[in-house]
């Protein structure tokens, strides 16, 4: 992976059976409050509808070694895929 400091890292988050598994990922995502830049959070709302699944985007900054702990925190979560893109500065 490129160097944390010198790319800009989004991090994807797919949380299948919000109810149960986001207090999980909502206790990571504090640990790492700090080196959370940006947070945005979708999933399907319409009258009537709310989705069991949803997807954060999260840009994250940091070291390596704190990015790796990131996700593999989150991919140690039940119900929670995480994918990643890095786009050099």
């Amino acid at each position: 992976m490129a160097n944390p400091e010198n790319a800009y890292i989004v991090v994807g988050i797919h949380i299948t059976d919000r109810v149960s598994h986001v207090p999980s990922v909502q206790s990571v995502l504090t640990e790492y409050g700090c080196n959370i830049k940006t947070r945005i959070g979708l999933h399907e709302v319409s009258d009537g509808f709310c989705s069991p699944n949803g997807l954060l985007l999260v840009e994250f900054v940091g070291s390596d070694e704190l990015f790796r702990n990131f996700v593999s925190a989150l991919k140690d979560i039940e119900g929670v895929e995480v994918q990643q893109m890095v786009f050099p500065m």
